[in-house]
């Protein structure tokens, strides 16, 4: 991130501010204190000897690692100081094929730790930065991943951190995702090239000659997430080849490829079974992952687990009688769960739920779908509260490549509960409806897309119950860019307010203000803006602040690495030339997301102030 714009922990407003209204109260048994006190668990990864799992839980504001036994008990902490990061953006960590050590990432470098105790000890001495650890057969060798000639790069070391050994060397693509053979003499991995940001090609290195050659990989086409057979003999991976991701076998030498599943539907993840006869893997059927089984000889697909719910991370015990997982839902907090194969029985392994919390009748949202401007089908979630106050909010999710799915949203239980009406939109471009809606977006940003969240309020218009003029819209990342731009081009001002966190408003700006895998990720969309000036420029808001005639709230975390916090600071001062009424929060220690509890009851506390007034709904 650029360092030329220093900026400063702050508030600032523009208009009277939102203090708290005295007539109005939290719902019965709620409290902002209530809601943020669940530690989320992630990230999961089961012991290859089946015995423990490693996973990583938010607490004490780090996100450290901790293990327990697979068959339940007490957790052990292995780590203690692992900084707070964003669930969505960690890594899992790994244990050796051995079991006896978790490898993991700690302050930007890999780290090593004896799973039966000691110190993490760095291993990555040898370049400023390292991440990613995998470990070679052996449980001697890792490779990890470092940057180098501006692009991800595999090394490979081992144990002791000696000097490493280049895998990649390419200045043309970054590397991601290595992972050996069974043998260890191939490692499989992902190219992204930088001439063809929407392509992703599986590559094989014969680690006898460090030689490397594409085995899979098309024009425009993503090919990622290769897993060997245990034979070693074969590689599966997810392929968008056919307009969703489904699972697709290949030998080594590329000739053979086929289609292994052909669902129509979203493969998130899968793993090999033991025996390499079956696949675990997730499903996305419309916003609720799946738990299944496919059959690698014919192709079908068991369901174990279905439902309005998010199953992810499946990991095989040694014996293929067990899986471990992690389940949410929009009433259930992230947990781990084991369930036996052979007997079907299901146990939960970790219990996040706070009683308080539990005892709540919290909402599921219904699948809806309304039209946009040009006829497009926008599939959403509504919440429908059980007291309705008359009031709304749209919410549009973050990426854009990303999707509103079916699980723990307990801010949005919050509002519910108070009264409002809830809809959160997949608006075009967004994940799991299939790579020609995916794609929707494409030189597109903040124009069709605006269009689907003004025309989420239409539909909520079209709502019994719901008053027109008390409808809000609240979104964080490219939501919160959502958000600004539909104040600055809304002409029948549908929003009475809107709420964005860390959003964005002038495209180049932030292009240039960001990280280099951030220019990447906007390029994918939107090409290089050297080239494509015009539709950065036709997708920047800022441009059109004189059109916002209702209040806005900004929030933004000050060491955001993903939406610089410049981009917030552009607008709240183009507000403030034009006279527009705002609220402006800053956050000195939160990056992309607000992770520390204190600034997660301010902040929200601060969302709840806002639409309380805004909106004004009447007292129950």
């Amino acid at each position: 991130m650029s360092g030329e714009i220093k900026l400063t922990e702050k508030y600032e407003r523009n208009g009277w501010p939102s203090i708290t209204r005295p007539d109005l109260k939290p719902p019965e048994g709620w409290s902002l204190d209530l809601i943020t006190a669940v530690n989320r668990i992630y990230n999961h990864s089961l012991s290859p000897d089946g015995e423990r799992i490693a996973f990583i839980w938010d607490r004490e504001d780090l996100s450290d690692i901790y293990t327990l036994p697979a068959a339940g008990g007490w957790p052990a902490r292995i780590s203690f100081s692992r900084t707070l990061v964003p669930y969505w953006d960690d890594e899992l960590p790994r244990w050796s094929p051995d079991s006896c050590w978790l490898a993991f990432t700690l302050d930007g470098h890999v780290h090593l730790v004896p799973a039966n105790g000691g110190l993490p000890r760095k291993i990555s001495d040898f370049a400023p930065g390292a991440s990613s650890p995998v470990w070679m057969p052996d449980s001697q060798g890792l490779i990890v991943t470092v940057e180098r000639h501006e692009a991800d790069q595999l090394l490979l070391t081992n144990q002791e951190g000696a000097w490493p050994r280049s895998l990649t060397d390419d200045r043309e693509a970054d590397a991601w995702d290595a992972r050996p053979s069974p043998d260890g003499r191939w490692v499989a991995y992902v190219r992204r090239p930088f001439d063809d940001l929407n392509r992703l090609d599986i590559q094989l290195i014969d680690m006898q000659n460090d030689a490397s050659r594409m085995l899979v990989g098309n024009p425009k086409e993503y090919n990622h997430s290769p897993r060997w057979a245990p034979s070693g003999e074969v590689l599966a991976y997810l392929s968008q080849r056919s307009g969703f991701y489904e699972i697709w076998l290949v030998d080594l030498d590329g000739q053979k490829q086929r289609q292994l599943t052909h669902l129509g539907m979203d493969i998130v993840e899968y793993a090999w079974d033991p025996e390499g006869t079956r696949l675990a893997c997730t499903v996305n059927r419309l916003g609720a992952f799946e738990l299944a089984l496919v059959d690698v000889s014919t192709g079908a697909v068991t369901t174990l687990r279905a439902g309005p719910g998010i199953h992810s991370r499946p990991h095989w015990s040694p014996l293929g009688d067990f899986l471990t997982f992690e389940y949410e839902d929009p009433a259930r907090p992230p947990d781990l769960y084991s369930l036996g194969l052979w007997t079907g029985a299901m146990t939960q392994l970790t219990f996040s739920n706070p009683p308080a919390l539990a005892c709540q009748k919290l909402v599921i949202p219904e699948p809806v779908s309304y039209p946009s401007y040009d006829g497009l089908e926008i599939p959403a979630f509504l919440y429908r509260p059980p007291h309705p106050n008359g009031a709304a909010v749209v919410h549009p999710h973050g990426g854009p490549s990303d999707q509103y799915i079916y699980y723990w949203d307990i801010l949005a239980q919050y509002l519910v509960a108070k009264g409002y009406t809830y809809l959160a939109i997949n608006y075009r471009g967004s994940t799991g409806y299939g790579r020609d809606f995916e794609r929707l977006n494409h030189d597109d940003w903040g124009i069709g897309d605006t269009q689907d969240c003004l025309h989420a309020a239409r539909y909520l218009r079209s709502l019994a119950g719901i008053d027109p003029q008390r409808i809000a819209i609240y979104g964080g990342s490219y939501g919160g860019y959502m958000t600004i731009c539909c104040l600055s081009h809304d002409p029948e001002y549908l929003f009475a307010c809107g709420i964005t966190k860390y959003g964005d408003s002038h495209l180049i700006s932030s292009w240039a203000q960001c990280s280099r895998r951030l220019r990447y990720y906007t390029e994918i969309f939107l090409g290089h803006p050297a080239r494509n000036r015009k539709v950065y420029l036709d997708g920047s808001p800022i441009f059109q602040v004189e059109n916002v005639k209702k209040p806005a709230l900004i929030l933004h975390g000050l060491l955001d690495d993903i939406v610089p916090p410049q981009a917030s600071e552009e607008w709240v001062e183009a507000l403030q030339r034009a006279g527009k009424t705002f609220e402006y929060k800053t956050y000195a220690d939160e990056p992309h997301g607000f992770l520390r509890r204190e600034n997660q009851i301010d902040a929200w506390g601060r969302i709840e102030r806002f639409l309380d007034w805004y909106l004004l709904p009447q007292k129950l």
